[in-house]
């Protein structure tokens, strides 16, 4: 599992090919082999609001235990708007039963406006809708993730 999260490209598959056409990462510069902390990468993504452009470092790597980056997002709006934020992507791994516990939390801790659709976050009835839509994207994130972990598990089994 982990090192899937640590080889920055096969985020482009489980974050990516794996997601919504909607809402998913569409390429990623990174290199090689698996990351430490330190390590850059950038990403666009598609998402329904519009397009994302986004550089990120790895700020921790433990392997086997735990997996963390902070992206520098940007948002182009369709109509336009750019919004940026800060977000701290964690991903904490203990196994469980003979398999692998995903823990991921995401934490936005700047944005510069809610404009668009994350003005919902603002309206208090519209706020759980707009939080049940985002913990569907990341779950569908970890879901894809961790079949990935399962295919490479078992190809490697086999052969």
């Amino acid at each position: 599992m982990y090192g899937l999260l640590a080889d920055l490209r096969s985020h482009r598959v489980w974050a990516g090919e794996r997601q919504k056409a909607k809402t998913r990462l569409l390429s990623i510069e990174a290199p090689e082999g698996l990351a430490e902390v330190g390590t850059e990468f950038r990403t666009v993504g598609a998402d329904p609001m519009g397009r994302f452009e986004d550089r990120s470092v790895v700020t921790e790597a433990i392997p086997s235990r735990v997996f963390e980056f902070v992206t520098e997002a940007h948002l182009e709006t369709r109509r336009g708007r750019g919004v940026d934020w800060t977000v701290v992507h964690r991903y904490e791994l203990s196994p469980a039963e003979g398999r692998c516990r995903i823990a991921y939390t995401i934490r936005i801790v700047r944005l510069s406006e809610l404009a668009g659709a994350l003005a919902m976050f603002k309206i208090p009835g519209l706020r759980s809708v707009a939080l049940k839509a985002s913990a569907g994207v990341a779950k569908r994130g970890v879901v894809n993730l961790a079949r990935l972990a399962e295919e490479r598990t078992s190809s490697r089994s086999l052969g």
